[in-house]
């Protein structure tokens, strides 16, 4: 990302064989800025200093579209605030021609109609929204092959959104990828019935799976197997890990296991046993996982709490603190006590941390003790 506007017209040059210019063919880069835009902008109280000093080039660029845009968007029922963050945060929108934002309004509302979650998806994922219109084509073969395979519209709005990637290359490549996903969940046990349940669970967890190349899942999966993995505790593995299976590779694998073997003093079945309790501890560097075991045993746990409870690796060392402090006030001693009250989102945590003060403070009542009576 370009980070400041050039102040020499060589520098400017030298940064315009770098401009997506894919956005709009015509494009034409000027030693000026483009008033007409500024002043657009402007209009629109857009954060022009913000533009000047992250995405400075957009305001070079002839011809733009910036009142063509602010329409269309307010058109969908998009407040002027609203195209405001988005403008300040993605400026180049504006080089999208009116044809091909249209067309990708159409596109889009085949799979999310609602113009108010339209809206709050290009808020969050403008670059999604205003793309090329050279990939026009590869999106709308791709929603065909998504809705083909009767996912939920939440799920392609979702991948669309969040891995435009995805969209924009040959579906085919989406194919493959897919069916390696299939075959391996066919290959453990799954069962069919589920599998398109299991499948958008996988996409929305982690959709920048369908961006591997299909043999990263099957070497990881043999790796494992080799490790002593059962077909159904890989289903497990698989399910649990979601789409971060793809994420991994043997050789950092191998070490994250040598490593955690070596710290918690277990036998390789307890390794397993702990692995899928946590499958996190498969994609936590070795240098993660120490700092992490030194702020448990910091804080006086023991390592038999840490193996009978492992999700609490997934914590870091300064919300591991944190929640122990917040439990010491209500009383809870971690150090005889189940780590199982630490787990969780800050959600969960508050909730359960919530309960052990309640817990404290409500007396218990005893069915027999003598009623006082006022006399």
């Amino acid at each position: 990302m370009l980070r400041l506007v050039a102040t020499s017209l060589c520098r400017r040059c030298q940064r315009a064989t770098a401009l997506p210019l894919h956005l709009r063919p015509c494009a034409t880069l000027s030693s000026a800025e483009n008033q007409q835009t500024v002043e657009a902008l402007y209009d629109l109280s857009v954060d022009i200093q913000k533009v000047r000093q992250l995405k400075g080039w957009v305001l070079h660029q002839s011809p733009a579209y910036t009142k063509e845009v602010a329409d269309l968007l307010k058109d969908m029922g998009a407040s002027g605030s609203i195209i405001a963050r988005i403008l300040a945060g993605h400026p180049e929108a504006v080089l999208c021609h009116p044809e091909q934002m249209q067309a990708q309004r159409e596109l889009w509302m085949s799979v999310c109609p609602k113009h108010k979650e339209l809206v709050g998806i290009i808020e969050k994922f403008p670059a999604s929204f205003f793309t090329s219109s050279s990939h026009h084509d590869n999106q709308r073969n791709n929603i065909a092959y998504f809705q083909s395979l009767n996912l939920n519209k939440r799920i392609v709005t979702k991948l669309m959104a969040s891995a435009p990637q995805s969209f924009s290359r040959p579906v085919e490549q989406n194919e493959l990828m897919v069916r390696t996903l299939q075959q391996a969940y066919q290959d453990l046990g799954g069962d069919e019935a589920n599998m398109k349940v299991w499948l958008q669970k996988l996409l929305s967890q982690n959709p920048f799976v369908l961006l591997k190349p299909p043999e990263v899942l099957r070497q990881n999966l043999l790796f494992l197997r080799d490790k002593g993995f059962s077909t159904a505790e890989l289903l497990r593995l698989l399910s649990k890990l979601r789409g971060f299976v793809t994420e991994l590779n043997p050789d950092s694998m191998r070490r994250t296991l040598a490593y955690s073997q070596d710290t918690m003093g277990c036998s390789e079945a307890e390794l397993r046993d702990i692995i899928l309790d946590c499958p996190a501890v498969l994609y936590y560097p070795d240098i993660i996982l120490a700092e992490r075991f030194r702020g448990l045993l910091g804080a006086g746990i023991s390592m038999s709490q840490i193996k009978e409870t492992p999700t609490v690796l997934e914590l870091t060392a300064q919300i591991v603190n944190y929640r122990i402090q917040r439990l010491r006030v209500h009383g809870y001693d971690v150090r005889t006590g189940s780590l199982e009250v630490l787990n969780g989102t800050k959600k969960d945590f508050e909730t359960s941390s919530g309960k052990l003060l309640l817990r404290r403070e409500r007396p218990i009542f005893n069915p027999v003790a003598p009623l006082k009576a006022d006399y």
